[in-house]
């Protein structure tokens, strides 16, 4: 028997997770790098969306085209 998975608005979880990110990322700047611009953004934001979406259950599947 093959188990159903749930339909999910991707959009919506997308931009769930990039807002987490958001508050996450400013919280970062202002406590760990002391209020300065963190050049390596996109690193950062990379990893705590993998993080994120991981850590809810999520896994990104390449389908063949």
């Amino acid at each position: 028997m093959s188990e159903t998975v749930p339909q999910v608005d991707t959009v919506q979880v997308v931009l769930d997770v990039l807002k987490q990110a958001a508050a996450a990322h400013g919280v970062h700047e202002a406590e760990v790098l002391g209020g300065r611009y963190d050049e390596e953004w996109p690193q950062w934001y990379a990893e705590h969306i993998a993080s994120t979406l991981a850590d809810s259950g999520y896994t990104i599947v390449r389908t063949a085209s």
